[in-house]
């Protein structure tokens, strides 16, 4: 055993190790008897293939080389394809964003037509609408340069791709999973208006399919509500044997639902969240089994659980598995396939059968097993007291090394990480972006604090008014909370955040005096910026985080950074991508020039090509490295960069 300076551990895991053979994978569904997903590939700048794989494990790309399976509606995206035969692919293409068809033998075509602006008119969620040749899907049409000037609706696009996109239905600031009946007489959406997001309260609408069947675009007749309200919020729609299922919080918990002829029946309810917020198109953590019954997946306490349910008992059995994280669940016949993570194996496609949940077919990893389990410090979940009489929750990561241990009476530095959304969550699956920590000695707090997803909906509206104040106590708490248990050394804590984690960077430097340096990547620093130019998903997003703006402007200018930079007196480093149109760059540069003009050390890394998010190899590479040598020399240790064998 090595002793040396925590931090300064020789580690396996080099900045290239972050990507080489690492894969992003999304979008799981069946079609055709065979498991469809989306690749993100890194090392192929970022590109997104569609792929499938048989009865037999045997895997194939389904996009030539030079296209990439990726929208942009609500600049997120998530559902970017649809199987509509044994064999061919309607995906949106990256590039231009138009909707495009794809088969074996066949050159890619487009079938939306060209938009009056490059990536104007852009396509998400479609699906085959039953005995017709169209598709429905969502639209999102941008008429200008702000928010104000784009338009969402849900259109029918013909398969033939030779007739212009049809409205639907429309009306409402924003629509997601429109959702045909499986005869192709109904058909079911979400719709939710501003200020809302999905999260907050969103409507469950149905209406007959009526019109010309023999070739003719399907067209909607009365509509009705099934289900839903301003406080309520729906998710996930799918029809199973004519009747509707959804996902609804009115209980306080994101429960199963089906339809009853009245406001809809809970199917197994229990406090617990079998849901995550509609950050994306696409979301699946439940299907229905040949047999009838229910294959779904809930977070409790922050870890998730796969279960069966009876749906004329309503009585729900866990299943075994070694799995602590179901990003995705769908059916395929008798089998549960997943995209699943565990505390020592990242994100993983798999099947299994519920019967004999021991038997776990791996059919793509995003990255290959460790090989050795003892270099993978593994979640613990804790939870902590933190301000107004609350407690907050987070994973905690010890420093892992079977080669290495710190100077005696010596203890490791902390990094602190803070999410986005900030309606999004931590999650306890194995990421090789932690355990790049880790295995250098440091030890990191992964926080879930109040506004955070998965503890049900008065954690999720704990953040309401508060962002900027309650996301950083929380965020201060776990780190002093593990200070104080001898854990790691209280002198020596960074804090790092992405996005809206970002913002909580900023702020608990900016506002707090815990923290001996931070890494802001592509974070907020400007509310009132970000209020008036972001784009149209979030462009009301602060009014329940924040306040309304303008009437709120006081509010807003106290609680951002770039307005109080006198206040921050430790290092920082930004990292940005200049296409970022979600925080655009303008936020980080206002920031560091500020923090320049008082003589403080900061470093401004930028990436050219990258958005809200780094995607290619190079860039999160070279992110890694800045940052690890940014954290070496502020804390005084010497990293070891050159991996191990």
């Amino acid at each position: 055993m090595t002793v040396a300076p925590f931090g300064s551990w020789a580690s396996p895991i080099s900045p290239e190790a972050l990507t080489e053979g690492a894969l992003r994978l999304s979008d799981l569904t069946v079609a055709a008897g065979r498991l469809w997903w989306v690749e993100r590939r890194p090392n192929d700048g970022g590109r997104q293939v569609v792929v499938s794989a048989d009865g037999n494990g045997m895997i194939a790309d389904h996009l030539p080389e030079g296209f990439s399976a990726r929208t942009t509606v609500h600049e997120y995206g998530g559902a970017t394809f649809t199987v509509v035969d044994t064999d061919t692919v309607v995906f949106s293409e990256f590039a231009d964003q138009r909707l495009w068809s794809v088969g074996p033998g066949r050159e890619p075509r487009p079938l939306t037509p060209v938009p009056p602006e490059p990536s104007a008119w852009r396509y998400a969620d479609a699906r085959l609408v039953p005995g017709r040749e169209w598709l429905v899907c969502v639209r999102e049409r941008h008429h200008g340069s702000t928010a104000a000037e784009v338009e969402n609706d849900v259109v029918a696009v013909a398969l033939s791709g030779e007739a212009e996109p049809v409205p639907v239905v429309g009306g409402h600031d924003f629509f997601a999973a429109p959702r045909p009946s499986a005869d192709g007489t109904q058909l079911a959406w979400l719709t939710w208006d501003h200020p809302n997001m999905p999260w907050d309260g969103t409507e469950l609408w149905v209406a007959d399919l009526v019109g010309d069947a023999g070739g003719g675009p399907p067209v909607v007749g009365a509509v009705r509500r099934l289900a839903g309200a301003p406080a309520e919020s729906i998710s996930q729609p799918r029809w199973h044997h004519g009747r509707l299922h959804w996902i609804s919080d009115r209980s306080g918990w994101w429960n199963l639902y089906a339809d009853d002829g009245d406001t809809g029946q809970p199917v197994a309810p229990r406090p617990a969240e079998f849901s995550r917020p509609d950050w994306v198109f696409g979301q699946s953590t439940y299907d229905f089994l040949a047999d009838g019954r229910v294959a779904l997946a809930w977070s409790d306490a922050g870890i998730d659980h796969l279960g069966i349910v009876f749906p004329h008992t309503g009585e729900l059995t866990e299943v075994s598995t070694p799995f602590t994280y179901f990003e995705t669940v769908v059916a395929r016949g008798h089998e549960v396939a997943g995209l699943v993570a565990s505390a020592s194996e990242a994100a993983s496609v798999v099947t299994l059968n519920p019967d004999q949940p021991s038997a776990v077919r791996v059919l793509r990893r995003s990255r290959a097993a460790p090989t050795e389990r003892t270099r993978v410090s593994a979640a613990e979940a804790i939870s902590f007291p933190t301000k107004g009489g609350r407690s907050a929750h987070a994973y905690w990561y010890p420093p892992t090394s079977p080669d290495h241990e710190g100077p005696a009476g010596t203890l490791p530095p902390l990094v602190v990480m803070s999410h986005g959304g900030p309606t999004s969550s931590a999650s306890p699956a194995f990421a090789v972006g932690i355990q790049f920590w880790t295995s250098r000695g440091l030890g990191v707090v992964d926080v879930d604090y109040g506004g955070s997803s998965g503890y049900g909906r008065a954690y999720r509206r704990s953040l309401d008014g508060a962002w900027g104040v309650v996301d950083v106590d929380d965020c201060v708490a776990a780190a002093t909370y593990l200070a104080d248990q001898g854990r790691v050394d209280g002198g020596r804590m960074v804090i790092r955040g992405t996005s809206a984690g970002g913002f909580t960077t900023l702020c608990a430097l900016t506002f707090r005096d815990v923290f001996a340096a931070g890494a802001s990547l592509y974070g907020i620093a400007d509310l009132a910026a970000l209020a008036t130019d972001t784009h149209k998903f979030e462009a009301r997003y602060l009014d329940r985080l924040v306040g309304p703006w303008p009437e709120a402007a006081d509010t807003y200018r106290r609680r951002s950074p770039v307005h109080h930079a006198d206040e921050l007196s430790c290092p920082v480093i930004v990292l940005q991508g200049l296409d970022d149109k979600v925080v655009p760059p303008a936020q980080a540069e206002v920031m560091v020039e500020a923090l320049r003009a008082k003589g403080l050390p900061v470093e401004y890394v930028t990436f050219a090509g990258e958005q809200h998010g780094f995607r290619k190899a190079e860039t999160i590479r070279r992110a890694a490295e800045a940052e690890l040598s940014f954290y070496g020399r502020v804390l005084g240790f010497t990293p070891e960069v050159a991996a191990t064998q």
